[in-house]
């Protein structure tokens, strides 16, 4: 690419997720921030070196977050509003930071809502850290570098 400034590259280990403007926890694991736009292949007679390539539509993966189980319940009762079919559509964001905990990037997440809860798993001889996840489904995705 022309244009591209390379810089220090950045740790994926401090983030926050904010939810309608509110930093709601720390959370130990983000997943699912994936994009695919899918292609319908076209083979074109005569031409046998290649095939065409036509964009149809663009896919966003469930983010997953994962955090410590707190005795804040809102993650549940995010859920909980999905479980009475009562949806609360939010838009959030996933923010990284520097290791000076300044604001590299994020991702912008629009009309988001819960589909999945997973409670931790509880075993007396471990000594792990409860952890509850809360997936989400949403309608796309922006990334905004700051400068």
């Amino acid at each position: 690419m022309t244009g591209t400034k390379t810089g220090n590259v950045i740790g994926a280990f401090r983030f926050q997720v904010e939810i309608k403007g509110l930093i709601v926890g720390g959370f130990s694991e983000v997943t699912g921030m994936q994009a695919e736009t899918e292609v319908m292949e076209y083979r074109e007679g005569g031409v046998n070196t290649h095939l065409h390539y036509f964009q149809k539509q663009t896919k966003f993966s469930r983010i997953v977050l994962k955090r410590g189980l707190s005795q804040s319940p809102e993650l549940w009762e995010w859920y909980e509003s999905s479980i009475i079919g009562k949806s609360k559509r939010t838009n959030g964001s996933i923010i990284l930071f520097s290791e000076a905990g300044e604001e590299v990037c994020r991702w912008n997440f629009f009309d988001a809502y819960p589909v999945k809860w997973v409670g931790p798993h509880l075993q007396a001889t471990s000594g792990s850290i409860a952890i509850e996840s809360i997936e989400i489904v949403h309608h796309g995705l922006k990334t905004i570098f700051r400068k």
